[in-house]
């Protein structure tokens, strides 16, 4: 099953974010608009390890407005 980017997952206690689509196993719970990884940027990753992240709801319409803002 090909997980798409942005796609938010837990697995016990662990969440986890997808920044590339790719093959995946873990309960998909959301996902967000937001470019997590950018290859050509140093670092390439939004986020580090050990980094602190609060998810929030947001609407179909929010989402769809990040995604055009973060392409």
């Amino acid at each position: 099953m090909e997980i798409p980017k942005g796609s938010v997952g837990i697995a016990g206690v662990q969440t986890g974010v997808y920044s590339i689509s790719t093959p995946g196993g873990w309960q998909l719970i959301g996902r967000t608009p937001l470019e997590l990884f950018l290859k050509d940027e140093d670092p390439p990753s939004l986020l580090q390890s050990g980094d602190v992240v609060r998810f929030q709801p947001i609407t179909s319409e929010e989402y769809w407005e990040y995604k055009e803002g973060s392409d």
